[in-house]
């Protein structure tokens, strides 16, 4: 329960920064180009807000497996030192998140000391950097989530496949199935 509340929380900032960040955007094109005006603070405020749309989508990539990734090696290994490189794999990653958790602690910790406000904006910046020890934390639980998924067999670490996408695309495009494919006498 808790579980679909942070998944939809996280489909939902996402999107809604998505849409801000565009919105933003084309009103500050138009009133650039159209009324010659325009708004000091929209770029620093696009450039936050794609900020937390990349830090927040890190863990929704991980959660949906839309991340790429080199995975001929793992692929093609027996089941066992598969899992154990998959872990392996995860355990690296949750250190990396770790470290950029820590780190962007100190450096929210620091501004608050220091009382630094946004360049364009009246806020203080630790306001826009406080994505980066939340959104490397939520990609640390992700990646603990897929640890504990490969651990007791109920998935992994999935990664997009880009061949088997652009094959899917294919046979689709050509209304081709694999079936329709197997029946067709080889040349």
């Amino acid at each position: 329960m808790i579980g679909n509340f942070i998944n939809r929380l996280e489909e939902a900032l996402v999107a809604f920064l998505l849409a801000a960040m565009t919105i933003v955007t084309f009103t500050q094109v138009v009133l650039r180009y159209v009324f010659n005006a325009g708004f000091v603070w929209a770029l620093e405020l696009t450039i936050f807000l794609f900020a937390w749309l990349v830090l927040l989508g890190m863990s929704y990539g991980v959660r949906v497996g839309s991340h790429i990734g080199v995975d001929l090696l793992v692929k093609n290994l027996p089941p066992v030192p598969a899992k154990i490189v998959g872990l392996a794999a995860i355990v690296l990653c949750m250190f990396y998140a770790g470290v950029m958790v820590i780190g962007g602690y100190q450096d929210l910790d620091l501004l608050l000391l220091i009382g630094i406000e946004a360049e364009d904006l009246p806020i203080p910046l630790w306001i826009p950097k406080l994505i980066l020890p939340v959104g490397f934390l939520l990609l640390f639980l992700r990646f603990a989530q897929a640890g504990w998924n490969l651990l007791t067999g109920k998935g992994g670490l999935h990664l997009a496949d880009e061949a088997d996408d652009a094959m899917e695309s294919l046979i689709d495009k050509d209304g081709l199935s694999e079936e329709s494919e197997e029946r067709q006498p080889k040349q």
